[in-house]
C-alpha cells in the first residue's frame, strides 16, 4: 500500500512505525474471510482491510478521529485473526492499537460512553474494587433487561447479565511468596501472574497452577508488586496507564530475576500473555525499560506452552472424558499457540475434539461484550452451536474471558484447560465434569 506521510509526521516513533504496517497491505482481502465482524455483518469498513483504509486516511491527513472511524475501530475485537491469515505479515494488532491511542486523544465519546469506559478501567484491573463491584452487581441483576432497553444503560445490563451468582473468596495463595517445588529434584522456577479479573472470577485457576507445577518438582513464585498486565486498558487506548501497569509488572519479575532466576513467567489468561509477550514492543521507546521489558517478554509463557516444554510424568489418570477445546483467539492468533493446549489433554487421556470454525472468536474480546453486546451476543450464539455440535462432555480453553462468554449460554460445563491437566495428574476433579470413574494409571 502506498502511503504520503511527512517527513514532520514520520518524526513521531508511533506513526513511522504504523507507516511501515501500512505498507506492508496489498490490499488482497484475504483476511476478510476470517474477521468475525465482517462474516457477521457484511461492511467493508467491518473488516481488517477496511479500517486499514480509515486508520491510513486519518493518520496520513493527521486529523482527530470521527464518528466514522471510531464506530467500526469499536467493532473490531482485536481478535487478530486478520494476522494469521494474512499472507503479507501485516501487524495489524500494533496498527489498531495506535489508532485506538489517537482516537481516545482527539475524539470526545458521548457522556454515557465516557462514564461506562472510565468506570470499566477504574474497576476491572483492581481485583479489591472488582470484587467490591461484582457483590453489587448481585442486588441489581434482576434489572439487568430493563437496563438493556435504554440504549445508554446497555453496557450496565450487559455487565450485569455476565456477573456470576456468587463470588469465590479471595485465596491465600494469590499472597506474595514462593511455593517450593516438591520432590528432591527442582525442576525449574517459575514466576506466575495472578493478574485481576481472573483472581476474582475464579481464584481457583491460579490455585491450581500452583498445586500442579510444585507436584511437579517446580517452584512458583508470586512476585510482590505484579498484577493487572495492562490488557484491558491498552485496548481501550489508555495507553498511559497500560504502560504504567507494564512498567509495574517488569518491575516486580526483575525482582525475581535478579533475587533466583526464572525460567520462565507462567500465564494462565491468554488475553495477559499476549499483551506480556508485547511488553519489549509497547516500552521500545523508554530506555530505562526497553532492555528490561524486552527480557520479561521473552520469558513469559502460557501454562500449556510451559508445560510442553518440560519432561511430564505419566498421568495419574486416564480421564477418557470428551473434551471440545475452544482455542482463545489470543492463544492462537496471538501467541500462535496451537499445537501444545490438545496434545497434553490428549497425553492426559482426553478425547480432544475441534468445534468448527474455530479460528473464530465467541465474542469476549476483554470488554468487547459489555461495549459491543449485541454483536459479541452474535459470536457467542455461533461459538455455542458448534461447540455443543461436537458432542463433547465438556469445554476447555485457557482465558477466562472465554470462559465466562461461552458459560453464558452453553449447556455444557466449561472449565480451564489447566483444571483437567491437573485432575489427570492427580489433582481433584474439576467442578461440572461428568461422574465417570477414570481408570486409574497405578492399577
Amino acid at each position: 500500500m502506498q502511503t504520503n506521510f511527512s517527513a514532520a509526521q514520520l518524526a513521531d516513533p508511533h506513526v513511522a512505525e504504523s507507516e511501515k504496517i501500512l505498507r506492508k497491505c496489498v490490499h488482497c482481502g484475504f483476511c476478510t474471510a476470517t474477521c468475525p465482524t465482517y462474516v457477521t455483518l457484511g461492511n467493508e469498513l467491518d473488516s481488517p482491510r477496511g479500517r486499514i483504509y480509515l486508520i491510513k486516511d486519518m493518520l496520513e491527513n493527521g486529523r482527530p478521529a470521527d464518528k466514522e472511524i471510531v464506530t467500526h475501530i469499536d467493532r473490531c475485537l482485536s481478535c487478530l485473526a486478520c494476522m494469521t491469515t494474512c499472507p503479507s505479515g501485516v501487524n495489524y494488532m500494533h496498527l489498531v492499537d495506535h489508532a485506538r491511542a489517537h482516537i481516545e486523544e482527539t475524539y470526545r465519546r458521548p457522556l454515557p460512553d465516557r462514564l461506562t469506559r472510565a468506570m470499566l478501567a477504574l474497576v476491572l484491573p483492581y481485583p479489591s474494587r472488582f470484587r467490591a463491584a461484582l457483590k453489587l452487581a448481585r442486588l441489581a441483576q434482576p434489572f439487568a433487561g430493563l437496563f438493556e432497553k435504554i440504549p445508554a444503560l446497555k453496557p450496565l445490563g450487559a455487565m450485569l447479565k455476565l456477573a456470576p451468582a456468587s463470588v469465590p473468596a479471595v485465596s491465600p495463595m494469590a499472597s506474595p511468596g514462593i511455593h517450593a517445588g516438591q520432590g528432591a529434584t527442582k525442576n525449574g522456577r517459575v514466576a506466575i501472574l495472578t493478574g485481576c479479573a481472573q483472581s476474582v472470577l475464579d481464584p481457583g485457576i491460579n490455585d491450581t497452577t500452583i498445586a500442579l507445577l510444585t507436584r511437579l518438582g517446580v517452584e512458583v513464585v508470586v512476585p510482590e508488586g505484579e498484577g493487572c498486565c495492562g490488557a484491558l486498558v491498552h485496548h481501550m487506548g489508555r495507553e498511559e496507564a497500560a504502560l504504567a501497569s507494564a512498567r509495574r509488572n517488569v518491575d516486580a519479575w526483575t525482582r525475581a530475576i535478579d533475587r533466583g532466576g526464572l525460567d520462565a513467567i507462567v500465564i494462565t489468561a491468554s488475553g495477559c500473555g499476549t499483551t506480556i509477550k508485547d511488553y519489549g514492543f509497547m516500552l521500545r521507546l523508554d530506555p530505562a525499560y526497553a532492555e528490561k521489558a524486552a527480557r520479561v517478554s521473552a520469558l513469559a509463557k502460557d501454562i500449556t506452552e510451559y508445560l510442553a516444554s518440560i519432561d511430564l510424568p505419566e498421568p495419574v489418570r486416564q480421564p477418557g472424558t470428551i473434551v471440545a477445546y475452544h482455542s482463545a483467539c489470543s492463544m492462537q492468533h496471538g501467541q500462535k499457540i496451537t499445537r501444545q493446549p490438545k496434545e497434553l489433554l490428549a497425553k492426559a487421556g482426553f478425547v480432544v475434539r475441534e468445534p468448527r470454525e474455530g479460528h473464530l472468536c465467541c465474542g469476549s474480546a476483554g470488554t468487547y461484550n459489555i461495549l459491543q453486546s449485541e454483536i459479541s451476543a452474535q459470536l457467542r450464539d455461533r461459538k455455542v452451536r458448534n461447540i455443543e455440535a461436537t458432542g463433547a462432555e465438556i469445554v476447555a480453553t485457557g482465558n477466562i474471558g472465554c470462559i465466562t462468554q461461552i458459560a453464558s449460554a452453553a449447556k455444557l460445563p466449561v472449565v480451564h484447560t489447566i483444571k483437567l491437566l491437573d485432575w489427570a495428574y492427580g489433582g481433584p476433579k474439576p467442578d461440572g465434569v461428568p461422574d465417570k470413574r477414570a481408570v486409574v494409571a497405578a492399577e
